[in-house]
C-alpha cells in the first residue's frame, strides 16, 4: 500500500441515467404486481387501496426526487472531499464519501458532512471518461489522515487487552490479560 493519497481530481454529476431507469423499473415492479394482485385476486377491498396508495406515494417521491436531484461536482483535493454547486456553500464542508453500489461503469455514493447530512448521488463514467479511473482511484483510496486516528485508537485498544496461548497441558489454552 502506498503512503500517498490519490492525487486530486474533480469529477462532475448530476440526474444519471443509470440511476433514474433503475427507480423507474423498481416503481414499475412494484405497480405491475399490484395490478397482477388485483388481477388475480378479482376482489376490491382495503388491502388493495393500501397498495395502490403505497406505489403512488412512491411515484410521487420518485418525482420529486428527479426534479430536485443534486448537479455538481466532487473534488477530491488529496485528503478531503468536497461537494460543490450552485445550490450549497462551494466546497466548504468535508465529505465522507462511501461506495454503496460499484457497476464499474457506474458508482452509487452516498456523501455525508459534519453535521451528518446525507446526499446520494450516482456517478457515471460518460459523463467524464477520460477522468473516470482518477475519480474511481480517489474514491477507493483512504484518506491518510483519518487512517492514522483510526490506527492511533487501534493501538491503544490492542495495548489494553492481550491474549495469551498456550500449548502446555496444564495451562488453558487461551486466557485474556488485561493491561492496565
Amino acid at each position: 500500500m502506498t503512503k500517498h493519497n490519490a492525487p486530486s481530481v474533480v469529477y462532475p454529476l448530476g440526474r444519471s441515467h443509470f440511476g433514474d431507469l433503475f427507480l423507474l423499473g423498481w416503481w414499475l415492479t412494484g405497480l405491475s404486481l399490484v395490478v397482477l394482485w388485483f388481477y388475480t385476486a378479482r376482489l376490491v377491498d382495503w388491502r388493495i387501496g393500501l397498495e395502490v396508495f403505497a406505489v403512488c406515494s412512491v411515484g410521487i417521491g420518485i418525482e420529486k426526487y428527479w426534479r430536485s436531484s443534486p448537479v455538481g461536482q466532487l473534488a477530491w483535493d488529496g485528503e478531503a472531499w468536497r461537494w460543490e454547486s450552485s445550490s450549497y456553500q462551494t466546497g466548504l464542508a468535508e465529505q465522507t464519501i462511501s461506495v454503496v453500489v460499484d457497476l464499474q461503469n457506474v458508482l452509487l455514493l452516498r456523501l455525508e458532512n459534519q453535521a451528518r447530512a446525507k446526499m446520494w448521488l450516482w456517478a457515471e463514467r460518460k459523463k467524464m471518461p477520460e477522468r473516470w479511473l482518477d475519480f474511481r482511484r480517489a474514491v477507493y483510496s483512504p484518506n491518510k489522515s483519518t487512517n492514522r486516528a483510526q490506527l492511533h485508537d487501534l493501538a491503544y485498544a490492542k495495548q489494553e487487552e492481550a491474549v495469551a496461548i498456550s500449548v502446555n497441558d496444564k495451562l488453558p489454552i487461551s486466557s485474556h490479560v488485561n493491561k492496565k
